[in-house]
């Protein structure tokens, strides 16, 4: 079956995060934006990790979901057709700081666990080594490899995923404390790394220019430090909900779809710049200007966008053997998440063509032109309940061509409290996203 996974997100119980990171309001979005399992995130936590023992009761493999009297209530609180189990996969953003070679390393590591028992010893061994209680996401001098080998024995069915791999300050190739090639930061352990997180600062593509990346299947999720943002971007299985499939799909390729994401230009690290001096510069510009802010004079950060440029050893966008796609969508906190990536989709399907816009915000919509007969997407059904139950119309159309015309549609009723839209050509359902144009068109 063909599902989404959310599996990088806070607790409460991390700095800047919402109160409302709690796994009832976690498992209301996840429902409510058709995401299938969700990381618990930060189980390093005591009292977080008090409260998933409390609240979370076994399901499928290595999984674990709400307690019948809890789930009960989160699904009163959501319409019939965003009735489902959201299911908790066990995990925690570790971050490491120390020195190696010639500088100071700040690397984070998402760690995962199929059961509390794991869990638990991997809290155990961190506690010996720092001080896990203050903060969800806790910070320890470890040795990146050593983090590796405690997660390891802790079980073989643990593992770890380097988070956000480009961010400049904390990742483990970021432009600050990273280093050139993922393998250097686990040693001799490097082969148990089977996964990386791309971020929020780049998609599947700019990834594609560095080949030492080939060998590891390319992850991106939301980060989520509020339950809103859940989703913003997600991982496509087509496996069983299976702890064990899915972390068998990262291993092989096999039942991992890609990702879903929002555009990279959106990410708070894609460019370079120097906050303070309101200054934000292209790879060019920064290289130009020799690093420095052209203001005051000082360092520019280099964002991601320059670190992918600097490390590539390839140019325009080959496509790595049997590597997943990734599908790039306008993002609001209410986006359901409706679109599937397709592996055998052209890779240069998803040009941005038009906007349309309101006073608010803009939306990006694609040109599915070049597209072949696999774009049958996982939630139609959903679709045809709206047409069926009269709550959607068609609105605003706009020719793109001699023979397709864009088709705008939007519900007429709030009850999800959002308004959603489709695009089509002809009769062919072909993508699904949100917007928030006030006008309505005439019903057809």
């Amino acid at each position: 079956m063909s599902f989404y996974a959310d599996l990088h997100i806070h607790s409460k119980y991390s700095r800047a995060t919402s109160r409302d990171c709690d796994l009832e309001n976690l498992a209301y979005w996840g429902l409510k934006k058709g995401i299938s399992v969700i990381g618990t995130g930060d189980f390093t936590h005591p009292a977080w990790f008090k409260e998933l023992q409390e609240k979370l009761v076994p399901a499928e493999p290595g999984l674990f979901r709400l307690r019948p009297d809890i789930e009960k209530s989160v699904t009163a609180r959501l319409p019939s057709i965003c009735s489902g189990t959201v299911r908790f996969m066990l995990s925690v953003e570790i971050s490491t700081i120390y020195k190696k070679g010639d500088k100071v390393r700040k690397i984070h590591h998402l760690v995962y666990a199929p059961d509390f028992e794991k869990a638990q010893k991997i809290r155990q061994a961190l506690e010996k080594i720092g001080n896990i209680r203050s903060d969800g996401r806790p910070i320890l001098g470890l040795d990146s490899r050593h983090l590796l080998e405690i997660v390891l024995s802790a079980g073989t069915d643990c593992f770890i995923v380097p988070a956000h791999i480009w961010t400049p300050w904390f990742a483990v190739l970021g432009s600050k404390s990273g280093f050139d090639n993922v393998a250097d930061c686990y040693g001799d352990l490097a082969d148990h790394i089977f996964a990386v997180e791309t971020g929020l600062s780049s998609d599947p593509e700019m990834n594609w220019k560095v080949s030492h990346l080939d060998r590891y299947r390319l992850m991106s999720n939301s980060d989520a430090h509020s339950p809103a943002k859940l989703g913003r971007e997600v991982n496509s299985f087509n496996t069983e909900i299976d702890y064990f499939k899915m972390k068998r799909a990262l291993e092989t390729g096999k039942g991992f779809g890609g990702t879903l994401e929002f555009f990279p230009e959106e990410g708070k690290y894609h460019a370079d710049g120097h906050r303070k001096c309101n200054v934000r510069l292209n790879p060019a510009e920064s290289r130009a200007h020799n690093g420095l802010c052209p203001v005051c004079k000082k360092p520019l950060t280099l964002g991601v966008l320059y670190r992918v440029e600097e490390l590539a050893d390839r140019h325009g966008h080959q496509k790595p053997a049997g590597a997943a796609l990734g599908v790039s969508r306008a993002n609001r906190n209410d986006d359901p998440v409706f679109v599937t990536p397709k592996t055998q989709r052209p890779a240069h399907s998803f040009k941005p063509q038009h906007k349309i816009s309101d006073h608010r915000h803009k939306i990006r919509i694609f040109d599915f032109s070049q597209r072949g007969a696999d774009g049958v997407f996982i939630n139609q059904t959903v679709v045809k309940r709206l047409v069926q139950r009269d709550e959607i119309f068609f609105g605003q159309a706009r020719m793109l061509d001699q023979s397709k015309t864009l088709l705008i549609a939007q519900r007429k009723k709030r009850q999800i409290g959002l308004d959603i839209f489709f695009v089509r050509f002809s009769s062919q359902i072909l993508s699904l996203g949100t917007d928030s144009v006030g006008q309505r068109g005439r019903q057809t």
